[in-house]
């Protein structure tokens, strides 16, 4: 294989810019949503003592689940030694990193008083998977930046052995720190629309997904760009195949917990709601995950030709599968919240607050502000580093 070559980005088109000041507008217009809602309090957003993590969540975990799933590349490449994928083993760390840090943000934004995470820091409780997960998010940095290092230092990069044992160590850490968030989920009894080990392997393959719709979409962004065909035709195919096989896993994996639920009689009411008279959690589970996230992508990628060439089929197919995934972490994190908590499990129980009543949540505009912020922010810390390191693959100019 001839020796790779990387290059910064150092072209950019005025559309470019144009991205980069509405990526800015959004990021500043977040933090001053959180700003309003660190002064007024909770009362101005939708939450409520049923409802008690809102939007901001729904996209910060998108975010850091898509962000494991963004270092797939980089392990396909050194892992499973998958020469094809090598080019983009460093644009797929970057972008995880990048991923990872704009989740991070929105998280500690929305939990009010982000000053004091120093004290979860250092008043650690290890019976609670969120402390778990501190170590596990900046461990996960520290492990992929070690790796961008090898991988970019010309006398490491040259030693197999260290370029293995770095990407069999970023590969376990991502698959331990998607198995971590899906468990804060899988290990919360008291809500019955969580609470099943399955909430674990179907956060990884969701992570895989998303992750590798959110590099594919950055990719040919990076393409029109540079004037560069930075992925042939034969890796629109390959990526073409992973996602599709990716989807099928989580339906597949999605399907599962659903059927196991319905199976155990202590669950047929919450799958009920979800699935059948939940309103707007049941359209966003059938229209937003099922359909428009899941099957409508995999047609397209599919019976691609007529009227749509592979490159446009996986670019809109892409932007449906993270369409997708915002709807499902939706119908997990509230639809799982606003179903009535049975404190008392056999048991009839009366008093004026809200028991066995289904809670209500409509988002406000500081909250879906503040999500999208999240996005805003990887896409500027992702576009920063390219701009000032050589993250992209050289590649040959259009049309030579």
């Amino acid at each position: 294989m001839a020796k790779l070559k990387f290059r910064t980005l150092d072209q950019q088109s005025p559309s470019f810019w144009g991205l980069i000041v509405l990526h800015l507008v959004v990021v500043a217009t977040g933090l001053g949503a959180a700003l309003y809602m660190e002064e007024h309090g909770h009362i101005v957003t939708g939450m409520s003592n049923q409802v008690v993590w809102g939007l901001p969540h729904v996209f910060a975990v998108f975010l850091i689940v898509s962000a494991s799933g963004a270092l797939n590349v980089a392990s396909v490449s050194s892992v499973f030694n998958r020469l094809a994928y090598k080019p983009y083993a460093r644009l797929s760390g970057i972008l995880a990193i990048a991923l990872l840090l704009g989740g991070l943000a929105v998280l500690v934004l929305d939990l009010g008083r982000p000053e004091r995470l120093i004290v979860a820091v250092i008043n650690n409780n290890f019976k609670s998977i969120f402390a778990w997960n501190i170590y596990l998010y900046t461990g996960f940095i520290a492990i992929v930046g070690a790796y961008l290092f090898v991988m970019m230092d010309r006398r490491a990069s040259q030693s197999a052995p260290t370029m293995k044992a770095m990407g069999w160590v970023a590969f376990a850490w991502r698959l331990i720190l998607t198995t971590g968030t899906g468990s804060i989920f899988g290990f919360l009894i008291a809500r019955e629309a969580y609470d099943a080990a399955i909430m674990a392997p179907l956060f990884i393959s969701s992570s895989f997904l998303y992750g590798l719709a959110f590099t594919v979409l950055v990719l040919l962004m990076m393409s029109r760009e540079t004037l560069s065909d930075l992925m042939p035709e034969e890796m629109v195919e390959k990526f073409s195949g992973l996602l599709m096989i990716f989807a099928f896993t989580t339906l597949y994996f999605t399907i599962v917990q659903h059927l196991t639920k319905l199976y155990a009689a202590a669950h047929v009411g919450v799958e009920t709601f979800l699935l059948r008279d939940g309103g707007v959690y049941t359209i966003a589970f059938w229209f937003g995950q099922i359909v428009i996230g899941t099957l409508a992508p995999v047609a397209v990628l599919f019976f691609r030709g007529s009227g749509f060439s592979a490159r446009s089929a996986l670019t809109l197919a892409s932007i449906l599968f993270l369409f997708g995934g915002l709807a499902q972490m939706y119908v997990i994190i509230i639809g799982g919240q606003v179903y009535p908590l049975k404190l008392f499990p056999g048991m009839d129980v009366s008093s004026s607050f809200f028991d066995g009543a289904v809670g209500s949540y409509v988002p406000s505009a500081p909250e879906v502000l503040l999500g999208v912020s999240g996005i805003s922010i990887a896409m500027l810390i992702a576009a920063l580093a390219m701009r000032l390191l050589p993250f992209l693959p050289q590649a040959e100019p259009k049309g030579s």
